[in-house]
């Protein structure tokens, strides 16, 4: 399967270490085979140079010019909207959720074990009247008489 995510510039990406973890980028030039210039001026990430090893290439790709100004990336970020794209996608509610669940206090969890266990109740008794309505079908066509097969043509001796 062929790679689908360059570094390049104009590619959107999401730290994934240091101060500014966890915020969007876009990757401005190529400082060398381990090193990007990245700015993010919608999320407060500053014009700088990070690893590569730092950053998640994410499926976004802004059109600009090579190298860029900050207010140029500004521009063409909010003309491509990459705030709402990047709430819709799946990889944004996964870190919504990652960040919800390890912001659960003891009683979150323990409130959400109860919700959890009364719902694998109700899924249990309605999976099991529903497997005893199909038993009562199936042995209730069974009752019933098959239709007879036509008789195979008799062969001449």
């Amino acid at each position: 399967m062929p790679f689908k995510r360059f570094v390049e510039t104009g590619r959107v990406a999401l730290i994934s270490d240091g101060p500014n973890k966890g915020k969007l980028c876009c990757i401005v030039d190529i400082i060398n085979q381990t090193r990007a210039l990245v700015d993010g001026p919608e999320t407060g990430v500053p014009r700088q140079g990070l690893r590569l090893n730092q950053l998640h290439l994410t499926k976004f790709r802004l059109k600009f010019p090579y190298t860029g100004s900050t207010r140029v990336v500004r521009k063409a970020w909010k003309d491509a909207k990459l705030d709402e794209k990047w709430a819709e996608s799946k990889w944004a509610r996964k870190v919504d959720a990652k960040k919800k669940r390890a912001e659960l206090t003891d009683f979150d969890r323990f409130k959400l074990n109860n919700a959890r266990s009364i719902r694998n109740k109700l899924r249990t008794t309605a999976f099991l009247h529903l497997k005893r309505l199909n038993k009562k079908s199936k042995s209730s066509k069974k009752d019933a008489k098959p239709a007879k097969k036509p008789a195979a043509p008799k062969k001449a001796k």
